[in-house]
């Protein structure tokens, strides 16, 4: 059979339309103004936007860490992927249920104390702050700690509500956990981005990015491991109460420098003078021992196997961060900063080996 073909004519109107734009010149400041437009455009939604994203950057830093115990699992079982990532899934979860089931009810009486106790040395402490003509009123001192305590367990600034937390978690659990079953598909999807003349420098730096922030989890894993068991078994021997706790407490807070330790502390100290002046005294020693022996052994000794990073940056970094994003921010302030400074670090490789 033949087939029958039309010819696709059309009536075209002769002459230019009126917006029409024939000067070459002007063609190009308009296309430079779209340019700049456009980029403001996506800054505005990126602030917009900023509080889902750091769930997403905490999803991948949570994918990082997954990634990171099917690496080093890697090392003694030659087994493929998705079964060490189930093993170590498994295992944190052993682990951690084990924790609750063993001192759950222990934890929780000490959670609902150490609140009570630290709002009593406050109001203890602001009266004498008072009486020595240090602080104006001792209610003060009393509203920022009740204002400080009530926003524990808030993740980020727009979650004001429990269940809100809850799905906040949730939601980082799940991206980390989809990211770190296969994450050479999201590696493959992010150079698809890149223009072909930059994929390589592009995947590079990713590389030593992600590396980077592998070794720094695996540093801060182990601090906060040595400084949680060190305090809770030196608490404990030395008759502190709620030594569990605050080992816990010490230990998660770890995973932020400076700001962690200096509130960790405040809380062991403040407890410990609850008890007496005696328990004060050790409390002030055993803290005082923590923070000698981190920061001249275990720091050290991290850092040159992981990242190191100037104590001043770090701190800068994290005022920055909790200024501008709130408690999630602080809390991720570490791991931006050592990612920026890998691309920069490979940034400034490229130009050396180019001049």
């Amino acid at each position: 059979m033949s087939e029958r073909r039309h010819d696709d004519r059309v009536d075209l109107v002769a002459g230019a339309s009126p917006h029409e734009v024939r000067d070459p010149a002007v063609r190009a400041e308009i296309k430079r103004a779209a340019v700049w437009l456009g980029l403001a455009g996506a800054i505005a939604l990126v602030v917009l936007l900023i509080q889902p994203l750091l769930v997403i950057f905490a999803g991948l830093v949570f994918a990082a860490l997954l990634d990171g115990g099917v690496r080093l699992l890697g090392r003694v079982l030659p087994i493929g992927r998705g079964w060490r990532l189930l093993i170590v899934c498994l295992l944190t979860l052993v682990f951690l249920a084990g924790t609750f089931y063993v001192a759950g009810v222990q934890i929780t009486q000490q959670v609902m104390q150490l609140r009570s106790t630290v709002e009593t040395q406050v109001v203890r402490l602001s009266g004498w702050l008072s009486s020595q003509g240090l602080m104006p009123g001792a209610s003060d001192l009393n509203g920022i700690a009740r204002q400080a305590l009530g926003s524990v367990g808030k993740v980020t600034a727009w979650v004001g509500t429990a269940f809100g937390a809850l799905t906040t978690m949730f939601m980082i659990l799940v991206i980390g956990l989809f990211v770190a079953i296969d994450p050479r598909v999201y590696d493959r999807g992010f150079q698809w981005m890149i223009p072909q003349a930059n994929r390589a420098e592009v995947a590079i730096t990713t590389q030593r990015m992600a590396r980077t922030l592998r070794r720094l989890l695996a540093g801060r894993l182990l601090g906060m491991a040595f400084e949680g068991a060190f305090v809770g078994t030196a608490l404990a021997l030395a008759g502190v109460p709620m030594a569990l706790i605050l080992g816990i407490m010490t230990g998660l807070l770890a995973f932020i420098p400076n700001v962690g330790a200096f509130v960790s502390g405040a809380m062991t100290i403040a407890v410990g003078f609850s008890a007496g002046m005696h328990t004060g005294v050790l409390a002030i020693l055993i803290y005082v021992a923590v923070q000698i022996i981190d920061g001249y052994v275990v720091i050290p000794m991290v850092a040159k196997r992981t990242v190191d990073l100037p104590p001043a940056l770090t701190l800068g970094a994290q005022i920055l961060a909790s200024a501008l994003f709130g408690i999630i921010g602080l809390a991720l302030a570490d791991p931006m900063t050592a990612m920026i400074k890998a691309a920069m670090e490979r940034r400034s490789e490229k130009a050396g080996d180019a001049a």
